[in-house]
C-alpha cells in the first residue's frame, strides 16, 4: 500500500487495498456520503437506468469489483479517519467512459474519474492535496499517463463536482487534450512513465 504524507493538512493519501475496504465504505455511506452511487458510475455500461439503480444494487457491484480485486482508488485520511476519496485506476477498463468520449485504446492510460470530500472538509485544500498524493504515487508506479474528464462549465454547484473541477487539475499541470460536450479531456504526461 503505498502512503503519502501532507503535512500541512495532517493528511496521509493511502491507495485503496483490502485492508481500507470498511474505510472506504465508512466514508461512502457517512454523513452527505455517497451511499447511494458508492463510485461505481463509470462501471455501469451506460447513463442509461443508472438514476433508476438502487443503492442496494450500486453497493453490490462495489463489493463485487473489490472481491476481484478492482482498488480503484485512493482515500485521504485525517489521523485514522478517512476524509476523502479519488477514483483512480486503469482507464480502459471503464468502457463507458471510453465510449463516451470516443477514445482509443491505450492500455498505459489510466484515469481520474470521481472525487469525494467529507462535507466538514470542502474547500480546505483536501482534493488538492489528494490528488497531489495519487499523482506522486502514480509516478512512483511508472505510470505515464493520466486523464482527467472535468465538466467543462467554470461555475459549477458541489454536486456536480464529482470528476474534480477543471481548475483543479490545470493547477497540477494537467492539458486540455480534447473539448466538446458536458465533459473536457486533460491529460497530464508523468516523468516516471
Amino acid at each position: 500500500m503505498a502512503a503519502t504524507n501532507d503535512a500541512e493538512l495532517e493528511l496521509e493519501i493511502r491507495r485503496l487495498g483490502s485492508e481500507s475496504r470498511a474505510d472506504f465504505h465508512a466514508l461512502m455511506d457517512g454523513e452527505e456520503g455517497c451511499s447511494w452511487c458508492c463510485c461505481v458510475a463509470w462501471w455501469v455500461p451506460s447513463w442509461e437506468g443508472f438514476a433508476e439503480r438502487s443503492a442496494a444494487e450500486n453497493r453490490e457491484l462495489r463489493e463485487a469489483l473489490l472481491d476481484r480485486g478492482e482498488y480503484d482508488g485512493y482515500l485521504a485520511y485525517r489521523g485514522e479517519t478517512p476524509v476523502a476519496w479519488c477514483q483512480v485506476g486503469p482507464r480502459d477498463r471503464l468502457a463507458k467512459l471510453v465510449a463516451e468520449h470516443d477514445l482509443a485504446p491505450d492500455p498505459g492510460a489510466f484515469a481520474i474519474t470521481c472525487f469525494y470530500v467529507r462535507a466538514g472538509d470542502r474547500r480546505r485544500g483536501v482534493s488538492r492535496a489528494l490528488l497531489r498524493g495519487v499523482l506522486a504515487d502514480l509516478e512512483r508506479r511508472s505510470v505515464a499517463r493520466v486523464e482527467a474528464f472535468p465538466r467543462a462549465e467554470e461555475e459549477l454547484e458541489c454536486g456536480e463536482l464529482w470528476t474534480g473541477p477543471r481548475s483543479l487539475f490545470v493547477e497540477h499541470d494537467f492539458r486540455v487534450h480534447a473539448e466538446g460536450g458536458r465533459r473536457i479531456l486533460m491529460v497530464r504526461e508523468l516523468p516516471g512513465g
